[in-house]
């Protein structure tokens, strides 16, 4: 057992980790970027050098064996161990090229980020940019990200926020839905249109309760959570729905609604490693962020 679990690679450990985590080695093969038959195979030659079996199949699966159950945890901390030594050894490069991993929400890396990321490869060739568009928060001490672009302030221990800007929020509709129906004057006139709201996500109904508005899940005529179906929702005259102003302004076939809704801002926030803040192409790239984001609100 002692001779196999040190001639273990990383790789297969990883797989491992995957697998048990995904319970499948598809969703794994994705996870990772490998071929399922690669993760197979990573599996079946780290069970060869233990000598023993991580998984019991199933039709449904693969689900841990109790030997893979004990070994979760000191898998996990090899991972940990493994990213450790990564975020430090990429902390110390010096070169201003290479790769910067960033992640925002879908509706920010669909509607905001991409000229800003067209900017920084204008004016820094020799990086290279990965995107990740997600609504749930990557782990950055995991190296998941290099930077995030985010709607609330980081609380993760050990790593480095900046407060970019507030997004102020206004409420739009198509022009063909205000052509059709008129346009409301007052929040009161605003109640009685089809309004777009969230489905399971009851942010919306919260935040007009908070100004004193009578709102239900029932109020909105749609409903949808996905912010960026949300968005096309509007666009297509489904109703009155509510939005960044910069974006909405910027969208031809929609029209502010002139009320003032009283609604707090987004605010932006940018956030890295300690270990990676300092890096120079993660430095520029940070630096470049800053002002694309500012830029895009002016």
């Amino acid at each position: 057992m002692d001779k196999g679990l040190t001639s273990a690679d990383w790789s297969l450990v990883q797989s491992f980790l995957a697998v048990a985590e995904t319970g499948s080695l598809s969703a794994a093969a994705r996870k990772l970027g490998r071929s399922q038959p690669t993760l197979s195979r990573q599996v079946h030659s780290l069970e060869h050098s233990l000598g023993v079996s991580l998984f019991d199949r199933h039709a449904r699966g693969l689900k841990l064996s109790e030997t893979g159950l004990q070994l979760m945890p000191m898998a996990e901390r090899m991972r940990e161990g493994m990213q450790g030594i990564s975020l430090i050894a990429a902390g110390q490069s010096t070169r201003l090229e290479g790769t910067v991993r960033i992640t925002a929400s879908v509706f920010a890396s669909h509607h905001i980020l991409p000229p800003i990321l067209a900017d920084i490869r204008r004016e820094e060739p020799d990086i290279q940019l990965e995107l990740v568009p997600t609504d749930t928060s990557e782990n950055l001490l995991f190296r998941e990200a290099d930077i995030a672009v985010r709607m609330y302030p980081p609380r993760q221990m050990d790593i480095i926020a900046r407060h970019i800007m507030d997004l102020e929020l206004a409420a739009f509709a198509a022009k063909s839905y205000l052509d059709r129906v008129g346009r409301p004057t007052t929040v009161e006139d605003m109640m009685d249109h089809d309004l777009v709201g969230y489905d399971a996500n009851e942010m919306i109904i919260a935040k007009m309760r908070e100004l004193g508005w009578p709102a239900t899940r029932e109020l909105f005529a749609v409903r949808c959570d996905n912010h960026c179906t949300y968005w096309e929702l509007v666009r297509a005259g489904c109703g009155i729905g509510f939005c960044q102003r910069s974006v909405g302004r910027a969208d031809p076939s929609v029209e502010e609604i002139p009320i003032e809704l009283r609604v707090p801002p987004l605010q932006v926030w940018l956030a890295a490693p300690q270990a990676m803040r300092q890096t120079p192409r993660i430095r520029r790239v940070w630096d470049l962020l800053a002002e694309g984001l500012l830029s895009s609100e002016g």
